[in-house]
């Protein structure tokens, strides 16, 4: 068994062969926790759903015996939002990333019946008349619902690439999380300089 087999089944939760594993793959037994095999990742791919409009995703009303508007987490959203964590839980994420992440999404909107009809009249950019939604909407109910499944909060997210892609069928979201390692530290801001 490799070793990131055995470590995608220590992370998974297969505990048979644990011991073996840990040892075969190099990491120390003492002290060992998912945390560890989920630093060993490099990141953590998904694909998920079509994301619901932003407009239904959250429902602002006005209480009764409130002076403001109160905005909530719509039933359709909740619904996402568990579908979206299934499907975290299936392809093997337990815990979300502690710390930094960078989050690299790509939005592929439903291929239209007529697309071939469309790409013969514009070739370049028969996908601009496509239905979707915009990009920095796809963003917060995406950062939305994988907020305690695949990262602890979207505070953490120091780095965001977005990218509407062609469609080539149904409508998805391509998510790739990655622990976030800045390149440089930033010097000089302790001395004095």
């Amino acid at each position: 068994m490799e070793r990131s087999e055995a470590l995608r089944n220590a992370f998974a939760g297969d505990r048979t062969n644990i011991h073996a594993d840990i040892e075969r793959i190099g990491i120390p037994e003492e002290g060992f926790e998912e945390k560890t095999a989920q630093k060993a990742f490099k990141s953590i791919s998904l694909v998920l759903p079509y994301p619901i409009s932003a407009n239904r995703y959250w429902r602002t009303y006005m209480p009764k015996g409130f002076k403001a508007p109160v905005t909530v987490v719509s039933t359709e959203a909740k619904a996402y939002k568990q579908e979206v964590a299934w499907l975290a839980k299936a392809a093997g994420v337990r815990k979300p990333f502690e710390g930094r992440v960078d989050v690299e999404i790509m939005l592929f909107p439903k291929r239209p019946k007529d697309w071939e009809k469309r790409a013969r009249r514009d070739p370049m950019g028969w996908d601009d008349t496509v239905q979707c939604i915009d990009l920095d909407n796809a963003n917060k109910v995406i950062f939305d619902a994988l907020k305690g499944v695949a990262f602890e909060n979207d505070d953490w997210v120091h780095r965001i690439t977005s990218e509407r892609m062609e469609p080539d069928g149904n409508g998805r979201v391509e998510v790739k999380i990655r622990p976030y390692v800045r390149a440089t530290a930033q010097h000089g801001l302790f001395d004095g300089e």
